[in-house]
């Protein structure tokens, strides 16, 4: 009698969680992933701004006014011709521009000012909670020029304005994402599951608002706010108005998917288990349209951060003393000044890379979402 071969046993497939699988699916997306590396260090940048930004964003100095960038180096050169390591920024000369009659800075190479990592300051709390005393980079001397970006009007310095201003624009278009999601997605899912008169009464007022043409809208809104209110005070004004006008195109989604959900299987099943309705829609109808819910989101934000660029740059949205982007933009309205000046700019190039950035990132993470991709 022959031995029967025992079988080896089947190796189990290892089951992978679905967040696994959203991740497995959105590195295979090289753009959306180096955008979420882009995205992440924008908002580290917003997280340590304070110990990031070499200078207070409201000192000035009104002998560097309109100082061109400096650059910073990390070599120079010693007295034998050889390369050493020297982090230091280059000085500035004086020149007269005899057509304008005004002062105008050069940068000198012969100039060198040290620059020093990990610089004392004065003491300043990070994030408004830890209390520190270090820059990250700052110059040995203590009146030193020190303009790596350059400098504006008032002589203030452009880097460490751009980089407070990063915390406020960004912040704003998340806080203003979470509100358009929790409005929509209530108003919407609520409007396609029950439909009747609530879904007519809600579709009205949504083709009432999205009727209404944008700029007019904003002008209304901007002017309902009191002139005395504080500039914290008109930052959350700013993201309510942004909310109350971004919740209506991911209502209009939500309400559709509502409409063809309603009937499924699944959601029928549900109900005659006993279901509440607000279970039925957070813990079985949200879940199976989480894809597109993840893309309005990621595709909302940018859209809240050039709403407030606009806002702010057209005087109707933050004002001085809060530096965001869109008040940085203020300056660069005179074609003069920008001839002149031309790295009073800089805020426009970080809007254009952060919005580029959030497309390609909630483009990769719809598709990774998406339970019908490969």
């Amino acid at each position: 009698m022959t031995d029967i071969p025992v079988s080896t046993p089947i190796k189990r497939a290892k089951r992978e969680s679905q967040t696994a699988l959203m991740w497995r699916r959105f590195k295979r997306h090289r753009l959306a992933l180096v955008s979420l590396w882009i995205v992440a260090l924008f908002y580290l940048i917003a997280i340590l701004a304070e110990f990031l930004a070499p200078h207070d964003p409201g000192a000035y100095s009104a002998r560097y006014t309109y100082a061109p960038p400096q650059g910073l180096q990390l070599f120079s050169t010693d007295e034998n011709g050889g390369w050493r390591f020297f982090p230091h920024v280059n000085g500035y000369s004086t020149e007269v521009d005899r057509e304008a009659m005004r002062r105008i800075f050069v940068v000198d190479p012969e100039i060198e000012i040290p620059v020093q990592f990990l610089a004392p300051s004065d003491p300043y709390l990070l994030a408004g909670v830890i209390p520190m005393s270090v820059k990250l980079i700052g110059v040995t001397e203590a009146r030193a020029p020190f303009y790596i970006l350059g400098a504006d009007r008032l002589g203030r310095d452009l880097l460490s304005r751009l980089i407070h201003g990063t915390r406020i624009s960004l912040s704003i278009g998340l806080a203003g994402v979470t509100l358009s999601l929790f409005f929509g997605i209530i108003i919407g899912g609520f409007a396609g599951y029950y439909g009747g008169w609530f879904d007519s009464a809600v579709m009205r007022v949504i083709e009432f608002i999205r009727s209404m043409p944008t700029i007019p809208l904003w002008l209304g809104l901007a002017a309902a706010m009191p002139k005395d209110w504080s500039a914290l005070q008109t930052y959350f004004a700013i993201t309510i108005i942004l909310s109350l006008i971004g919740w209506t195109e991911l209502a209009r989604v939500v309400r559709g998917r509502f409409l063809s959900l309603r009937t499924e299987d699944f959601v029928t099943a549900a109900q005659l288990d006993g279901a509440s309705d607000w279970r039925i829609i957070t813990r079985h109808m949200v879940p199976s349209f989480m894809s597109h819910i993840i893309a309005a989101a990621t595709l909302a934000i940018p859209g809240m951060i050039l709403a407030e660029t606009a806002l702010s740059f057209l005087g109707l949205g933050l004002q001085a003393p809060i530096v965001s982007w869109g008040t940085l933009l203020q300056d660069a309205q005179n074609i003069r000044t920008l001839a002149s000046a031309p790295w009073l700019l800089a805020p426009g190039v970080c809007v254009v890379i952060i919005i580029l950035s959030m497309n390609f990132f909630g483009d990769g993470l719809r598709d990774a979402a998406d339970p019908h991709g490969r």
